[in-house]
C-alpha cells in the first residue's frame, strides 16, 4: 500500500453542498470551485516549499562533505609535493612500531525512528486516531509490564533483532570454545610413543639369563609382528614360520625377532657366553663356537623353487667357509 506523504486539500473542488437561500445557484458553484482552487493552490505552494526545503538541507550537507574532502586533497597534494624519495626520514623500525592506518566507519542507525520523520509524515500521524489509554492499567499489573504493549509495541521488532543478535553472538563463541577444544585434544593424539627396537644382542642376553626370559610362541603370534605378516610369510612358509621346501624351520620358534630371510641367519654366540647345560648346582661348562665368529655362517641348501613360486631376487649366498684346523674350539681337559 503506497504512502502519501503531501497530500492537496480540497480534493473536490465543485463537490459542496450550496445553501437553500441561494437565488443564483450557477453563480455560488462558481464563486465554491474558484475558492477552493486557490485553496489548492496555495497547499501545493506550501509543499513545494517544504520540497524545497529538504533539498536545500541535503545539497547543503553535500557541499560542506565536498568542502572537507577537498581541504583533505589540498593538504595531501603539499606534503606529496615536499616529499623527497632519496631521503627517508622515519626509520623502518617506527613504521613497524606505528599503527596501521585504519578508517572509521559510520554506520547510520535509528533511520526509522518517530523524530526522523520528514515533516509531511509527522503531521500524517498526527491525523491518526490514538490507541486507547490502556497505560492506565499498568498500576493494576503485578508482573511490572505496560498494558500498553499488549495493544501495540512500536519496539517489538528492535526486541526481536536484539535477541537474534545475542543468540548468534552464543553461537559464535560457543563455536569458537569447541573448536578450541577440538584442536588441543588433536594436539594431543599426536603424542606417539616409539617401539624399542629389537636387537639380537637383547635376544642372546634373554637366552643367558635362563629360559623363563624368552618370550613365548603365544605371545609372539598375538603381536603386531605376526598380525601384520611380517613373521613366516611369504611362498614355502605357513603360518607357523615352516618351510615346506626343506621341512624345517626359518627361524627359532619362540624368538620374538622377525623370521631371517634365505641368505640371513642367526649367527653363533660369542665365545664367552655360557649356558647352563646341567640342572640346578651342575658346574657352568663353557661352550665355545667351533666357527670362527670374523667368518659368516654357512649358507642353506640350494633347493629349488616350486614352479608356482615367485622368482627369488636376492643375492646368491656367500661361499661356506673353509674348516677349522684341528683342535680348535676344543675345552681343555
Amino acid at each position: 500500500m503506497p504512502l502519501v506523504t503531501r497530500n492537496i486539500e480540497p480534493r473536490h473542488v465543485c463537490r459542496q453542498t450550496i445553501p437553500s437561500n441561494i437565488r443564483s445557484e450557477l453563480e455560488c458553484v462558481t464563486n465554491i470551485s474558484l475558492a477552493n482552487i486557490i485553496r489548492q493552490l496555495g497547499s501545493l505552494s506550501k509543499y513545494a516549499e517544504d520540497v524545497f526545503g529538504e533539498l536545500f538541507i541535503q545539497a547543503g550537507a553535500f557541499a560542506i562533505r565536498v568542502n572537507t574532502l577537498g581541504e583533505r586533497v589540498d593538504r595531501l597534494q603539499v606534503k606529496v609535493t615536499q616529499l623527497d624519495p632519496k631521503e627517508e626520514e622515519v626509520s623502518l623500525q617506527a613504521i613497524t612500531t606505528r599503527k596501521a592506518f585504519r578508517s572509521s566507519l559510520t554506520q547510520d542507525q535509528q533511520m526509522f525512528t518517530r523524530p526522523s520523520l520528514p515533516m509531511p509524515v509527522q503531521d500524517t500521524y498526527k491525523t491518526c486516531n490514538p490507541p486507547p489509554p490502556l497505560n492506565y492499567l499498568s498500576q493494576y499489573r503485578d508482573d511490572g509490564k505496560e498494558a500498553l504493549k499488549f495493544y501495540t509495541d512500536p519496539s517489538y521488532f528492535f526486541d526481536l533483532w536484539k535477541e537474534k543478535m545475542l543468540q548468534d553472538t552464543k553461537d559464535i563463541m560457543k563455536e569458537k570454545r569447541k573448536h578450541r577444544k577440538e584442536k588441543k585434544d588433536h594436539l594431543n593424539q599426536r603424542t606417539l610413543n616409539p617401539r624399542k627396537i629389537k636387537t639380537r644382542k637383547d635376544e642372546w642376553e634373554r637366552r643367558k639369563m635362563g629360559a623363563e626370559f624368552v618370550v613365548p610362541k603365544n605371545d609372539l603370534m598375538n603381536s603386531s609382528e605376526a598380525l601384520n605378516g611380517s613373521i613366516g610369510s611369504g611362498d614355502g612358509f605357513n603360518s607357523e614360520g615352516f618351510e615346506m621346501s626343506t621341512d624345517s624351520y626359518a627361524y627359532e620358534p619362540g624368538s620374538p625377532l622377525s623370521p631371517p630371510g634365505n641368505d640371513d641367519f642367526l649367527p653363533p654366540p660369542p665365545p664367552d657366553m655360557a649356558y647352563n647345560d646341567g640342572g640346578y648346582g651342575a658346574p657352568t661348562q663353557k661352550r665355545v663356537s667351533v666357527l670362527s665368529p670374523n667368518h659368516p655362517p654357512p649358507a642353506p641348501p640350494m633347493v629349488s623353487p616350486p614352479p608356482n613360486s615367485r622368482p627369488n631376487l636376492s643375492p646368491p649366498p656367500a661361499p661356506p667357509p673353509p674348516p677349522p684346523p684341528s683342535g680348535f674350539g676344543v675345552p681343555p681337559p
